[in-house]
């Protein structure tokens, strides 16, 4: 999955992801400084091609528009939950309320806020999984991006700390594990659904949204 993660990095210092995706990779930066310094690397080899490039003339107006915006006051900052939890910024402003007051959906040992509800062909949820406790055993029908933002977990992938950026697709079946002494809490973007495959639970599949 490296090649992925790469070209997820180049894509957002491109400014060519989907939000959804976008604010994965967005929180994955702000938490994790490797990913951070990947990201203002493509950032400067695409300033120096765009300094390279022929400047176009200005339609006309455009200075005039620019400068009556300057006069505009600037819009209220948006809200922002979580901070003192160790939320990113790029993340707590999409949040409603503080972490112990957010209106959860709860699936037994897991709970869950939707973001980003207006973007057709994306996922993106915010979790919340009890220390201790497992994801059911699933699969991926595309890819998902999970970032830890507070917490860890593990899976027959590996172990994930804050800040870490996991990536799967259908050739990844596994089944997540918070890690004990403190509740994991994800940013998980999927581009297609999500299938269970536990010999018991997998008889849901079409039934429970997973």
């Amino acid at each position: 999955m490296d090649e992925v993660r790469q070209e997820l990095l180049m894509g957002y210092a491109a400014g060519q992801l989907p939000a959804p995706m976008a604010l994965a990779v967005a929180t994955h930066a702000a938490l994790n400084p490797r990913a951070r310094g990947i990201v203002r690397g493509y950032e400067e080899i695409g300033g120096a091609f765009l300094a390279d490039l022929k400047p176009e003339p200005l339609a006309p107006g455009s200075l005039e528009a620019m400068l009556a915006r300057l006069d505009e006051p600037p819009p209220p900052p948006p809200p922002m939950h979580g901070l003192e939890s160790g939320i990113p910024p790029v993340l707590a402003r999409h949040l409603p309320a503080p972490l112990d007051d957010m209106p959860w959906t709860w699936r037994g040992p897991l709970c869950e806020y939707p973001l980003l509800t207006d973007m057709d062909g994306f996922d993106t949820r915010f979790f919340r999984l009890k220390a201790g406790w497992p994801v059911p055993k699933h699969t991926h029908e595309g890819l998902e991006l999970t970032v830890v933002v507070r917490g860890a977990y593990s899976d027959n992938t590996g172990r994930y700390l804050r800040g870490d950026m996991a990536i799967a697709d259908a050739a990844i079946d596994h089944r997540p594990w918070a890690e004990r002494g403190e509740d994991c809490f994800c940013l998980a973007v999927t581009d297609a659904g999500r299938k269970l495959t536990d010999p018991i639970l997998r008889l849901l599949n079409g039934i429970i949204r997973v």
